[in-house]
């Protein structure tokens, strides 16, 4: 019976071809391991899509964490409330930050598209602060005024918002000020939060709505600069004595002195430990509610008191 016999130079290139092989198999195999892990909490890139009207305090949430954390990368798009919400839908899209979070129905169709549900809470409380011109005689304002200004009724001012329906400050405005009726025709929709501040800078006849977090933050250069340029309105209390009138702040949002409030939501589209919970984890916890306290917003998850002591 005849046998083969193999050379063994073809033996040696055998080996060398086999192990070649098995080396980029496992390299494969690595690739597609570490391809399922996207991000990790120091480590990686999302995006996000937030209110316009929340912009200067979670801009400086995502500079704080990213300064932190160096790898980790935050892209946020700052738009009107509704189109978050679109963005929501979009598999590119981790997190939105708004001003509402999601009724039952909403929860349910999420889940049935993603198999479980987003989570979301309350991150902090902001104010919409009215602001006029310097020059303007009207700075002190009752709740039915704003309501006859708002609704067209009083046609005295122009009264300037960031959107007629799709932003959370034009929502907010219509639902808990106008209780649904509809705005006034002079009611001016402008082209986000700064343009709303411009625009009273430059018209003396105007009324302005924006986030508390966009004014009144001394520590902001920018914010600074428009100290002698606009001012901020006193609005009739909420839930005091008649005749008592309040400035949007950390304490009259507190005790519920001002009487417009609302709350600032995250809603995240994940179910595991990625950036995207490692980010909301950071807003929800110390450091971060801290920066929502420097931004003159009250931290909606931490008390941070300020007591009196004697040191002898």
């Amino acid at each position: 019976m005849a046998s083969c016999t193999i050379p063994k130079e073809n033996v040696s290139k055998l080996i060398f071809t086999l192990i070649t092989g098995m080396v980029v198999f496992a390299c494969n195999q690595n690739s597609s391991k570490e391809g399922l892990i996207a991000d990790k909490p120091d480590n990686g890139t999302i995006y996000i899509s937030v209110d316009e009207s929340f912009k200067p305090v979670i801009t400086e949430e995502i500079k704080v964490y990213e300064s932190t954390y160096p790898n980790a990368h935050i892209i946020a798009s700052y738009k009107a409330e509704a189109d978050c919400f679109r963005d929501l839908q979009k598999d590119s899209t981790r997190m939105i930050i708004v001003a509402k979070g999601l009724t039952k129905d909403e929860s349910a169709v999420y889940e049935s598209r993603l198999s479980y549900k987003p989570e979301w809470d309350i991150l902090a409380y902001d104010a919409v602060d009215v602001i006029v011109n310097p020059a303007s005689k009207d700075s002190i304002f009752t709740l039915q005024r704003l309501q006859d200004l708002l609704s067209g009724k009083d046609t005295g001012k122009i009264m300037v918002v960031d959107g007629k329906n799709a932003t959370s400050t034009a929502r907010y405005l219509l639902d808990s000020v106008l209780n649904g009726k509809p705005f006034g025709k002079n009611v001016m929709a402008a082209q986000g939060s700064k343009a709303v501040i411009d625009y009273v800078i430059r018209n003396t006849d105007a009324v302005g709505f924006v986030g508390s977090s966009w004014v009144g933050n001394d520590d902001d250069p920018e914010q600074l600069a428009y100290a002698n340029k606009i001012t901020m309105a006193v609005l009739e209390c909420k839930y005091c004595k008649k005749g008592i009138f309040a400035k949007p702040s950390q304490a009259t949002i507190t005790y519920n002195q001002y009487p417009l409030v609302r709350p600032l939501y995250y809603i995240l589209k994940e179910n595991t430990t990625g950036l995207g919970r490692a980010f909301k984890n950071f807003m929800t916890l110390e450091r971060g509610q801290l920066i929502f306290r420097r931004s003159y917003l009250v931290p909606g998850k931490m008390n941070f008191n300020v007591r009196s002591s004697n040191i002898k």
